[in-house]
Parts: C-alpha cells; sequence; structure tokens
C-alpha cells in the first residue's frame, strides 16, 4: 500500500532491518535510508551529498531533495519526501528516465568540474606576503615592528 507520510530517525548507522514509514538519517555518514513508500519491501539509499540529495530540517517534519525515482526497482516508483509528506508523481517512460539520468550526470560533471577548477587555481595563486599593512593582520605586523623597534632602542 502506497504510503501517504513518513517519520524519521536519526541514527549513526542504518539499521539492518528498515521499518516502513521510517526515514533513517545517519548525519556522521552522510546517508538516508528507508523502504519505498509504495510498499514493494526495496530499500532505498539516499547519499547526501552536494550532487546526490539534500535534507532539510523544518521544526520535526523533513524534507529530502530532489525526488526519489527507483527506476532499477521493478515498481518503478517516484515521489518527494516533502515536510514529512509522500508526494507521489506519475509514471515516467522509459525515455523520459533516461533524460533524467543524463541529466544527473551532467550535474554532477559540472559540479566536479567546478570544484577541480576552483582546486588547480587555489593552488597557483602565489602565496599572500606577511607584508601588508591593512587589515587585522597588518595592524599585528605593525604593532610587533613597532614592539621590536621600541625592544632594541
Amino acid at each position: 500500500m502506497k504510503q501517504t507520510h513518513m517519520s524519521h530517525q536519526f541514527v549513526e548507522f542504518i539499521p539492518e532491518k528498515l521499518d516502513s514509514g521510517v526515514l533513517y538519517i545517519s548525519p556522521r555518514y552522510g546517508t538516508a535510508a528507508h523502504k519505498c513508500c509504495c510498499g514493494c519491501g526495496e530499500e532505498v539509499i539516499t547519499p547526501l551529498t552536494p550532487t546526490d540529495w539534500s535534507l532539510r530540517m523544518d521544526g520535526n517534519l523533513v524534507t529530502l531533495h530532489p525526488s526519489i525515482g527507483n527506476w532499477s526497482f521493478n515498481c518503478q516508483s517516484h515521489y518527494w519526501i516533502r515536510r514529512s509528506q509522500i508526494i507521489w508523481a506519475d509514471q515516467m517512460s522509459q525515455q523520459e528516465i533516461e533524460r533524467g539520468r543524463a541529466n544527473e550526470r551532467a550535474s554532477k560533471q559540472a559540479y566536479f568540474a567546478e570544484v577541480n577548477r576552483k582546486k588547480i587555481l587555489h593552488t597557483q595563486l602565489p602565496p599572500k606576503k606577511a607584508t601588508s599593512q591593512t587589515g587585522a593582520n597588518g595592524s599585528l605586523h605593525s604593532l610587533w615592528m613597532a614592539i621590536k623597534h621600541w625592544w632594541k632602542s
């Protein structure tokens, strides 16, 4: 039977046996898991990463974003978990599923290309010199130089 709502539990480790209607959330391991909301009994694992799913809490209500498309399960269920409610989506054609998967791959590639670009830029920048006389660090540097000058005189 299709579910209409879901409770949640914060856990360190995802339990071996999942109860229906419960979203298990492991902040330590960046993972959430639940039984498929259609009632088929399949276990759904959702990694909580910048390129997979995100979890938002609103009081005691939980939202998992984006939607959950169980395309590799026989049921091929598709739903959202928003504010602890299950919102069912229409069935998708195989072409729509493939298009969605291609969009996900492209989004991940773009994300990691940007992360790598920033890492490369960061390693190519020359190191900052400690001779600046402005800002908090510059003020400390100036104070230290004044103390050294006073001490030597």
